[in-house]
């Protein structure tokens, strides 16, 4: 048995903001209450295994969940595999991840479902899977959406690439309806997209770099804000980084659409200026804009506009991310500093409030995938995270087995002290 005491509970699920003890036993969560003591306990179940983890002045909250990871496995497993991604994860507060499907094989069979799924149950924490949309990427023929649900598929995303043809993906949209399973989308238009992962603005020009125009996402979040309403399919865009399409998704929902959106920590912390101090560690697909974008995403995320905050976690090794700007890959890992940036870039300066973060980190990634969001009450599965929302520390070593990241060696707020899945403990600092 575990026992959690002292620990200030914060749980978006029941609204929950208050100094509680939580007793999990096994892979459940039985008691929350404001004292239990540890003799009571070990007299009411019989048993001298009560394991206490003093909570004095840390937050107890439902374990977070990250709807959009790239752990690389099969395919590219030099950046990433399933057993790293899952303890980066495990260190970042995380107990559930859901995968993208940008693997090769790219996730648009059973047998490469099935394989992912298996490798994940071998891990701590709850690692769930994604379907493409079109076979192979291809953005032209559709998988058997159908096969792929019966299987297991959380939801379907060509995500890393655009889906260009408005049939194909109106026909998709229509049977993911039919499935009632979301369908989550990577914003880019190619057509403006003259150098990929820098914004199109004054630092691209500053280093000859073509960049990438917020045009870019904004005609195609357009488009597709209009397909859901057509379709009344359930729509996620993915990674928003342009002011412009926060305010057209804002639109979408008033016009009744199934629309939803996520943001990263790195385009509500960075601006286009941390290319010129972090070069290639900065530089991603959609890029980090301009500090109007910033201010705009962060208005989003405020008002309800965005309602999920996921890393984007995308791995490469530092070979390729040595490379000139224009032959390196884009993306950054993302799973061990995401929550500590929530805190340092959102709560802290006081535009939303740690239980609302929890809900954006937790609760609406959950339902948005279909799943019941995790709670600190009992009955619910034992899926806990624990920190200290304004204790510092410094980010110097990652779990995962890439370190491509802009945040290396930043300062930052809540420190991580224990990840509990299952019941179980996955990661301890």
């Amino acid at each position: 048995m575990l026992l959690i005491k002292n620990g200030r509970v914060v749980d978006p699920v029941t609204n929950t903001d208050r100094k509680l003890d939580v007793l999990v036993d096994g892979e459940v969560i039985t008691e929350v209450e404001q004292q239990i003591d540890p003799e009571a306990c070990r007299e009411k179940y019989g048993t001298d295994d009560v394991c206490v983890i003093d909570a004095e002045g840390l937050v107890v909250a439902p374990g977070l969940v990250d709807t959009h990871v790239h752990f690389r496995d099969p395919g590219f497993t030099y950046k990433e595999d399933i057993e790293t991604g899952a303890e980066a994860a495990a260190y970042g507060g995380f107990t559930t991840v859901i995968c993208m499907a940008n693997t090769k094989p790219a996730v648009d069979n059973v047998e490469t479902l099935e394989y992912i799924q298996r490798k994940g149950e071998t891990t701590g924490i709850h690692v769930i899977q994604t379907a493409t949309v079109t076979k192979d990427l291809k953005g032209k023929e559709l998988v058997d959406m159908e096969l792929l649900a019966e299987h297991g598929a959380a939801g379907f995303t060509d995500d890393g690439i655009p889906i260009m043809d408005e049939e194909v993906l109106t026909e998709a949209m229509f049977r993911a309806k039919a499935l009632d399973l979301p369908i989550s989308l990577h914003e880019e238009d190619p057509a403006f997209v003259k150098g990929a992962g820098v914004n199109m603005g004054a630092v691209s020009e500053q280093l000859g770099y073509g960049g990438a125009s917020r045009t870019a996402e904004d005609v195609m979040v357009a488009r597709d804000c209009i397909l859901a309403l057509h379709t009344g399919a359930s729509v996620c865009i993915q990674h928003i980084s342009s002011g412009n399409s926060v305010e057209l998704v804002r639109l979408a929902k008033k016009l009744g659409a199934d629309v939803h959106a996520e943001a990263t920590p790195h385009h509500f912390t960075l601006t286009e200026d941390a290319v010129l101090t972090y070069g290639t560690m900065a530089r991603m697909n959609p890029p980090v804009r301009e500090e109007a974008d910033r201010l705009k995403i962060i208005e989003g995320i405020q008002d309800g506009t965005i309602d999920m905050i996921v890393t984007d976690h995308a791995p490469h090794s530092a070979e390729e991310k040595a490379r000139p700007m224009a032959q390196a890959p884009s993306g950054i890992t993302g799973l061990e500093t995401s929550l500590a940036l929530g805190i340092r870039s959102l709560v802290q300066p006081g535009y939303i409030t740690l239980m609302k973060l929890m809900e954006l980190m937790s609760k609406n990634p959950m339902e948005f995938y279909r799943m019941t969001p995790g709670s600190i009450q009992a009955g619910a599965p034992a899926d806990i995270v624990i920190f200290g929302e304004n204790e510092e520390w410094t980010v110097e070593h990652f779990h995962s087995k890439a370190s491509n990241s802009p945040f290396f060696g930043w300062t930052l707020p809540g420190k991580l002290h224990y990840t509990i899945c299952n019941g179980k403990i996955v990661a301890e600092n």
